[in-house]
């Protein structure tokens, strides 16, 4: 049976869907395939590297991938847009989207602060997204393994 496929939008694809994505891989990869994507894709942010290893979660393998890269070519059961820039620019006719869904997340990288106080943020953003990514499965009824 085919994994359900859900692509997180930003608009870099430099922190918050690139944590996403690496947090329902990790909680539920075997019902579910993540992808992430942004409307301007940039490099992923150093602090989204480290703040994610600081939990075991490495992100080797994923980069930042433009929204081309799928539209009209992937069919995906979720398209969740992380934040709001996204949700008002993203394609309202995404072709093979099941499901759309908004998550209204601070975007870290905009955070102006010291090396600690930029790390707090990051670390904040992505505590976020991972009870988000929890609850949202629970809200599936599939629930989490972590």
């Amino acid at each position: 049976m085919a994994l359900t496929k859900v692509l997180f939008l930003c608009t870099g694809n430099s922190a918050r869907s690139q944590m996403a994505e690496a947090f329902l891989r990790e909680l539920a990869g075997d019902r579910f395939e993540a992808y992430s994507a942004g409307l301007n894709p940039s490099d992923i942010n150093p602090y989204t590297r480290r703040v994610m290893e600081e939990i075991g979660l490495n992100l080797a393998g994923q980069f930042s991938k433009g929204v081309e890269e799928y539209l009209g070519k992937v069919n995906f059961g979720y398209l969740i847009t992380v934040c709001d820039h996204a949700e008002q620019n993203c394609p309202t006719t995404f072709l093979g989207i099941s499901h759309r869904l908004h998550w209204s997340l601070e975007d870290p990288a905009g955070f102006e602060g010291s090396d600690q106080e930029k790390l707090a943020k990051f670390r904040e953003v992505r505590d976020l997204i991972k009870r988000q990514i929890e609850n949202w499965l629970v809200a599936q009824d599939i629930g989490s393994s972590g």
